[in-house]
Formats: C-alpha cells, structure tokens, sequence
C-alpha cells in the first residue's frame, strides 16, 4: 500500500460494553501492555512490534453467538492465539475471566469466550494447518 512502511502501525479494535475492563483483559491475557487508554477506548501493544489491539465502548454491543445461528449477533472475525502448552494456556484464559465454549472442533485447538463473549481460539504451535 502505497504510504505505509514496516514501521506504521496496524491493528484491530473490537467493541465492547466497556473499553476499559477488556483491554485490561486481553492485556493480562497477552500479557502486552496499555499503550493507551481513554474513557470509551483502549489500545494494548506488544513490547516490541507494530500490531495493537484496541478496544472501543459501544454502548449497544451485542455479543457474537459461535457456532453462528440464524437470527442472532454473528462472529465478524476472532483472535487465533499461538501457544505452546494448551492446556496450562486454558487454564491461565480461564482464570483471567474467559470462559470455554461448549462446542471444540478441533484437538489442537481451544475456543473460549472473552468476558464480553467474543470468541478467541488458542492453538498449538507447530500444528500443520491454524485454525478453521
């Protein structure tokens, strides 16, 4: 893209009933840290890199329903999350407050929810194929 180098800055933001508390989430999950944060939004960055993930307050947020039914909040997108060890990763995720999701369909793969109920998979590195 024309204008942009290797040293701009790119990211995601999703929204959430409170900017605030998931960036303090996903921090701590990432263990990245707050780049920036205002009272309707929240930036968390790695120590090193040009990625963030920001999080906006939208006050008629929705929460996604994964798998999608018809007629519901469908999941726009998810975080994938490399990890080495899935299941002290798990546990870590479900003690920062996500939660599992019922449905798991894959071995080497673990979807949770975030407190707001976005979806986010950790995976096995080294795996063949990421993540469907």
């Amino acid at each position: 893209m024309r204008g942009r180098s290797s040293s701009h800055f790119w990211g995601v933001v999703l929204d959430a009933p409170d900017a605030r508390e998931l960036g303090r989430f996903y921090a701590g999950l990432l263990g990245w840290r707050i780049d920036k944060e205002e009272p309707n939004w929240v930036a968390i960055a790695p120590p090193d890199g040009v990625a963030y993930l920001a999080i906006q307050s939208a006050p008629d947020y929705a929460a996604p329903v994964w798998p999608s039914e018809a007629g519901h909040q469908q999941m726009m997108m998810h975080l994938d999350i490399e990890v080495s060890d899935l299941e002290a990763s798990v546990a870590d995720a479900l003690e920062q407050g996500a939660t599992l999701a019922p449905h798991q369909p894959q071995d080497t793969v673990r979807v949770l929810y975030d407190p707001v109920g976005h979806p986010f998979c950790l995976y096995l590195g080294g795996t063949a194929d990421p993540p469907a």
